[in-house]
């Protein structure tokens, strides 16, 4: 290529229209004949768990531009209509699966929702007695007027709004009434099926309160009525240059995030104009934030539904993950390291793996300090209980603790307190950064001399998601590594300057710089006529110099493909643009979390993996780690296992196209080819199979 060639930038996709577009491609599973029924279902509910969290987090300065009557600037009136139309048709097309396809399936199953029309004479009185017993007592009807003023309603809670005729108590004719539902209420309640039957007879709380909302209003006459559940901004906002303590004003906040502002009014698709009118002027929203919905107004509740199913047959076999093929179960993993690293690829290989390497440095009397991030841990707090029984030992604990890991701030502030409480020195990172590196080091005494061990990965030290998410990670006493891990936590603890490392990349300071740089370097090669490569795995790609970069390369003659599971801005394959430069999505029962980036540049290679998307946010505004893979071995198993597994991927794999839009790659297939699929090929190779549920959620 002509060194003069002019760039051509690219036009870059809508982010937020990207994150939809994964979505669509996420509610293609709950079609998926080949997926067990009940899994189908669940799928359903991660879509709705999905866009709960787009709006609570993505809505707000759409719905601000709306109302402002923006033209100009990144978020307009015109853009916010073209998301609420995207948006309408998704939940339309969500209702139409479930109502059309997954009920009729359920029910040939044996699995029903019974309504209040199908129900016959004794599960009435069941539906009755247990209204009676167990919900109405938590039921308190708000009737509407000067004293009484419409309620605090909650975020995602679900209500009811009735129109009442007829007088009140005191002779007055006030017209509508709320009934918040509280959250303690079981959503799915299973009714005693038939003496011999084996069906799964279920009621919703909906529909149960629905069929007795006459006898909350006694004297008074129902004459409309529906459910409906607000969403809103949910985003914490706290100005950690001013507050004095963080972890106290982000209790405080939470306090509030129930109660945001409004950005989405769903009701019952039978909802009359009058209530739906009453509750968009009520919560000052426009008419395209009101969903219609037939059927439950929070789709997400169905998993409790899932959950009581005694069906194995309709869920996916279970994936039991194997031990880590380079690890001898119960060899110390000290002197394992000693050898050489160990690479982790969950979850077809155990987390497990991990906790035993903590459990063994907490039980280990040689080793001295521990330090680790905590991000997003889980509910289930072993790691926690190890570092707390290592303070108990005499160990120097440091505990680097995310405070501002959205929607598990709850969470990580108890887990804060828990760690000091026994002594553990707990901080919170660097003020305006959220810490989002994963990182475990341990400091041992062997002999006259200290040694570091450490493990890092691209995934949270969470056991939950460890199981359903494909992550990898690696154990290292690689001198330089751990070095450049210590330096890291000495900088997040005392705020010093961070030193020049010898081998990880750091953001906000070098990674992003890097990265652009190897992006650069492989298009220079290409276009004097050197072999160039690039190869990138990632959840997100939305950081536009990164993008920019990956245009100009593949302008230059770089061969590129990217693999990005959600969120894409740069088009693909579009003509003098981005013709040498492909992208896919994988969208599968795990869901694909390793940061993987390869570059070959005249016949160099280098592979890092990584806890940071090509995002803005991680590369500027988080503390982030990538590391170099340099054992040969190890880097050429990344590559088969974690890239061209993918790129060969024709199952369940996505190919985006010039026009922003995602196509099969099955559709691709020549008849009678069997289509591949990079997770089942791993699940196979490493790990044993149970009947069980495991769908990412």
């Amino acid at each position: 290529m002509n060194a003069a060639h002019k760039t051509i930038s690219p036009t870059f996709l809508d982010r937020d229209q990207s994150i939809l577009g994964f979505n669509e491609r996420v509610l293609d599973w709950a079609q998926r004949e080949d997926v067990p029924l009940l899994e189908r279902l669940r799928y359903l509910c991660i879509v709705s768990s999905n866009l709960d969290e787009f709006f609570e987090v993505r809505m707000a300065p759409q719905l601000a531009a709306f109302n402002a009557n923006e033209q100009r600037g990144p978020q307009t009136a015109a853009g916010y209509e073209r998301l609420s139309t995207r948006l309408h048709e998704l939940v339309a097309r969500q209702y139409a699966i479930y109502n059309e396809q997954l009920l009729p399936l359920l029910d040939k199953k044996g699995i029903k929702l019974v309504s209040h029309g199908e129900r016959d004479v004794r599960q009435r009185r069941w539906v009755k007695e247990f209204f009676e017993r167990e919900v109405r007592p938590l039921l308190l009807p708000v009737g509407l007027d000067p004293s009484h003023p419409f309620p605090q309603v909650a975020n995602k809670s679900l209500n009811f709004i009735v129109r009442l005729r007829g007088k009140d108590a005191f002779g007055r004719e006030n017209e509508v009434a709320i009934v918040k539902v509280p959250r303690s209420l079981p959503r799915f309640v299973r009714m005693p099926a038939s003496r011999g039957s084996k069906q799964n007879l279920f009621v919703s709380i909906s529909s149960l309160i629905r069929s007795h909302l006459a006898d909350l209003f006694p004297g008074r006459q129902v004459t409309q009525f529906s459910q409906f559940r607000i969403t809103r901004h949910s985003d914490l906002a706290v100005d950690e240059e001013e507050v004095k303590n963080l972890r106290t004003a982000l209790r405080l906040g939470l306090q509030q995030r129930h109660f945001g502002e409004a950005l989405r009014l769903e009701v019952s698709a039978g909802c009359s104009e009058f209530l739906s009118a009453f509750l968009l002027e009520q919560f000052a929203l426009p008419s395209q934030a009101l969903y219609r919905v037939p059927g439950p107004v929070n789709l997400v509740r169905m998993n409790q539904l899932i959950d009581q199913v005694e069906a194995p047959g309709l869920r996916f076999a279970r994936h039991t993950p194997g031990w880590p093929v380079q690890l001898v179960p119960g060899q110390s993993f000290f002197e394992r390291l000693r050898q050489g690293d160990v690479l982790i690829h969950q979850p077809y290989e155990s987390f497990d793996a991990v906790l035993a390497f903590l459990r063994e440095a907490v039980e280990d009397p040689d080793v001295l300090a521990i330090r680790q991030t905590i991000y997003r841990t889980g509910s289930k707090a072993e790691m926690i209980d190890l570092l707390r029984e290592a303070v108990r030992r005499g160990k120097e604990v440091t505990a680097v603790v995310e405070l501002k890991a959205r929607f598990d701030e709850e969470t990580n502030i108890n887990y804060a307190e828990r760690l000091e409480s026994v002594g553990a020195q707990v901080v919170y990172g660097v003020v305006g950064l959220k810490t989002h590196a994963k990182m475990l080091l341990v400091t041992r005494r062997e002999g006259a001399a200290l040694r570091r061990y450490a493990h890092v990965s691209t995934g949270n030290y969470n056991p939950g998601t460890a199981r359903l998410y494909t992550d990898l990670s690696m154990l290292t006493a690689d001198r330089a590594l751990t070095e450049d891990i210590e330096q890291v936590f000495l900088h997040l603890a005392s705020q010093s300057r961070l030193p020049r490392l010898k081998k990880a990349l750091i953001a906000p300071f070098n990674l992003h710089k890097t990265m652009l740089e190897l992006v650069e370097r492989a298009g220079r090669a290409a276009e004097a006529g050197k072999d160039a490569r690039i190869i990138l795995k990632m959840n997100a790609l939305t950081d536009e110099p990164l993008a920019r970069a990956l245009a100009r390369a593949s302008q230059q003659g770089a061969s590129i493909d990217l693999i990005v599971r959600g969120a894409c801005i740069l088009p693909a394959q579009v003509p003098g643009v981005t013709e040498n430069l492909r992208v896919r999505s994988v969208i599968g029962r795990l869901l694909e979390h390793s940061r993987v980036f390869y570059f070959r540049i005249d016949g160099e290679e280098q592979l890092w993996l990584s806890s940071a998307d090509w995002m803005n946010r991680n590369m500027l505004r988080r503390v982030e780690l990538a590391w170099p893979v340099t054992d040969p071995a190890l880097r050429q198993r990344v590559l088969d296992e974690c890239l061209s597994a993918y790129l060969h991927d024709s199952r369940d794999a996505w190919l985006l196209q010039p026009d922003g839009e995602y196509r099969r790659a099955s559709d691709l297939l020549s008849a009678g080819e069997q289509p591949l699929s990079a997770q089942a090929a791993l699940m196979a190779r490493y790990g044993h199979h149970q009947p069980e549920s495991g769908t990412w959620n």
